[in-house]
């Protein structure tokens, strides 16, 4: 509800700075991997995020598989990004193997060639556990052929390998997963934000974004000045994670209740409908 709404029902204070998002949610950070299919199939994923309010997503398994067999039913408001990992151990090496480039390329002509998914619209999620790996050959390949494609970026990297990666291919739309891996400082994020507009902070697992149910001061400003910036996710990296789903995103709800319902409404969904050409929830 609205807080026009609520001032029109004559609710108390307390009631509206309580009040939660109602609007549609983009699920900008879901995995549909191997292990999570047989006991999600495509069926119960679609009814959990139904039931959360989300109405569109950002998908990515491992193997791809997944996201073709998700999107492939979901419908257009899924978006289908190539993630670099066959297997668990491509983890810790993909940054440096050429194989990992072939497979996006091969993976990119079967999305144009149509492919039940369609296109893929952007590559990740991908992880650098050590932000020098951010120049190891395949990354740069693998950054410059985003940024020729139009392609999306969503990597699991430190503010370190942010600047790095998008310095490789500057102009380049790059998600941040969590907005940091460590709890980077806002201080960092404001500043990598000014350095790079294509850059946007995925909020799953984000520490000090709020405290006892309540954002934080210097969060609510960040959110304040830059309410373009930002996105949610379900982060579903373990299959146990579906089975929280719907709880997952009744607490974004909760704190997205307690911003302006323009801001609200822009990281729920605005943003990532701007960014993948969605039509309106």
């Amino acid at each position: 509800m609205s807080r026009r709404a609520l001032l029109l029902a004559g609710l108390p204070l307390a009631t509206q700075a309580q009040a939660a998002y109602a609007g549609p949610i983009f699920d900008a950070h879901l995995h549909y991997n191997d292990d999570a299919q047989a006991p999600h199939p495509p069926a119960d994923v679609l009814a959990r995020m139904a039931r959360a309010g989300v109405r569109g997503a950002l998908v990515n398994s491992r193997p791809n598989d997944g996201t073709l067999r998700l999107v492939a039913e979901a419908g257009p408001q899924w978006v289908p990004f190539i993630r670099l990992y066959r297997n668990r151990a491509d983890y810790t090496g993909w940054f440096a193997d050429d194989s990992i480039r072939r497979m996006v390329l091969e993976l990119l002509a079967k999305g144009n060639e149509g492919s039940p998914a369609g296109p893929f619209r952007g590559l990740g999620e991908f992880h650098l556990y050590d932000s020098a790996n951010a120049d190891g050959p395949t990354a740069v390949a693998l950054m410059k052929l985003a940024r020729e494609r139009g392609l999306k970026v969503l990597a699991h990297v430190d503010g370190v390998a942010v600047h790095k990666l998008l310095g490789h291919a500057p102009g380049t739309s790059l998600i941040w997963a969590h907005t940091g891996i460590s709890g980077e400082p806002v201080e960092q994020v404001r500043e990598l934000f000014a350095k790079h507009p294509g850059l946007r902070g995925e909020l799953s697992y984000r520490p000090g974004l709020t405290h006892d149910g309540r954002i934080t001061p210097e969060w609510r400003a960040l959110f304040a000045a830059h309410a373009g910036r930002f996105l949610v996710g379900s982060d579903t990296w373990v299959t146990p994670r579906w089975q929280h789903y719907e709880s997952l995103f009744a607490d974004y709800r909760g704190w997205l209740g307690q911003l302006p319902d323009e801001v609200a409404q822009r990281i729920a969904w605005g943003n990532a409908a701007g960014l993948f050409g969605l039509k309106p929830a």
